[in-house]
């Protein structure tokens, strides 16, 4: 038997993931720069407008709406190393000319509108991919262990990122943070051209025809348990996780606070997420669903209360409790779809997860953008955190619904159709089912 501590760290016994989540690491690093940084710099450019970080948050999370199954798909059918080979180049590319222009004081609002749409469509090509490519890099054995390192590296960088964004913005300028982004993607491109292509377990590449995009759809909905996973996601990354924009309102509009103070929550809230992602990569096997559905209920009740809080040292205490309980829901949820999916649709349905968690974000980001114009910067918080719980409580009627319309009618052809149950560990698969 392995100790807890041994299980928390088991995937990195994998050279090959090692590798990976250590240029992912220095990569994360950079991207949570820029986020903290571009929101900054719409702030400055605009006049301290919410509803201009709205829109910019908006566009770069609108391409998966589009894109997203695209995204899933050209997952399923090419190399999947190569495919984020182009993605994070072109990702790169976009901080570059993004902070090459803030840095010559040539940008302008919309010059931010338009590199956040570029960068979104990268993204949403990018997610499915690198979704998709843990499990061939580490394996069916080590898969449940390698999604929580994998979010724990994510969240190590949004626990250094925002306090580095803030020191560089309060020295040199957002734009200079925004093009470390641009040079951290070379960690990743690197650590992907270092990987043994020999020990990677390649997924058989789905050969071209017609509807495959539909089956995608169609394996989906089928599934209630999938429908509700992705509904929880949905609810959670519309109205849940805007905390760029969040945190900003409530640091320059609010509290009337800087760039610094505005880059220490966002470290100080990493802690919590990191701590979370390690939680999760304790796991010996995918969690059940009600787990997925009640932290993310308890998640949006957080995010409520911390709308109230009095003063600046209150809401940097709630942040770390808010970013644990983020991503123990966030990587629950995706263990949960990852473990219970075939191999085969397995990039087309992490694609549709990234869509609704991240292609919500279109609707929900300007709408709380109009609300704090209205009501004030505690706006988005109270009502984000309630708008998500009131949505996960309607997937749950509809989930419902649904499987009791499904028990009454009669199987097709005569042939009863097999029940999905949540995952239970029943001890290792054969090769086949994984």
């Amino acid at each position: 038997m392995k100790s807890p501590r041994s299980q928390m760290f088991a995937a990195l016994a994998v050279p090959n993931f090692r590798k990976y989540v250590s240029g992912a690491l220095v990569s994360n690093i950079g991207t949570w720069i820029q986020r903290v940084a571009q929101d900054w710099l719409v702030l400055q450019l605009s006049g301290g407008s919410a509803m201009a970080v709205g829109v910019t948050t908006a566009l770069q999370f609108l391409p998966a709406l589009v894109l997203g199954p695209i995204g899933g798909l050209l997952a399923d059918r090419f190399d999947k190393r190569r495919l984020l080979m182009f993605t994070q180049s072109w990702m790169a590319l976009s901080a570059l000319a993004l902070g090459a222009l803030a840095v010559t004081g040539i940008a302008r609002t919309w010059h931010v509108y338009v590199f956040a749409f570029v960068f979104g469509i990268g993204t949403a090509l990018d997610a499915p991919a690198r979704q998709a490519f843990v499990s061939e890099v580490v394996g069916p054995r080590y898969l449940t262990n390698a999604i929580g390192l994998n979010s724990s590296s994510f969240n190590a960088a949004r626990l250094i990122g925002p306090g580095v964004a803030g020191l560089i913005m309060a020295t040199a300028g957002a734009g200079w943070a925004i093009l470390t982004n641009a040079v951290s993607y070379l960690a990743f491109l690197l650590a992907l051209l270092a990987l043994d292509g020999s020990s990677l377990c390649r997924t058989e590449p789905l050969a071209r025809a017609k509807g495959q995009l539909r089956d995608g759809f169609r394996y989906v909905y089928a599934r209630a348990d999938l429908m509700t996973a992705l509904g929880v996601a949905f609810a959670l990354g519309t109205f849940g996780m805007n905390f760029q924009m969040t945190t900003a309102l409530m640091v320059r509009n609010q509290f009337e606070l800087g760039a610094q103070a505005y880059g220490l929550l966002g470290s100080i809230m990493g802690v919590g997420s990191l701590l979370g992602a390690l939680l999760a990569a304790r796991r010996g096997q995918a969690p059940r669903l009600r787990f997925v559905v009640g932290s993310a209920l308890f998640v949006g009740a957080l995010i409520a209360l911390s709308g109230l809080s009095p003063n600046y040292v209150w809401f940097a205490v709630s942040l770390p409790v808010i970013g644990l309980s983020v991503l123990l829901t966030l990587t629950a949820t995706n263990m949960y779809i990852q473990t219970s999916v075939d191999p085969q649709l397995r990039g087309r349905v992490m694609a549709l997860y990234m869509t609704v968690l991240m292609g919500g974000t279109p609707v929900g980001a300007p709408l709380l953008g109009w609300l704090a114009e209205l009501f004030g910067p505690r706006a988005p918080l109270v009502a984000g955190g309630l708008l998500q719980v009131a949505t996960i409580g309607a997937v749950i009627v509809l989930a419902r619904r649904r499987a009791a319309a499904d028990d009454a009618l009669p199987p097709p052809g005569g042939i009863e159709p097999p029940v999905i149950e949540e995952p239970v560990d029943t001890g290792p698969l054969p090769a086949t089912e994984r």
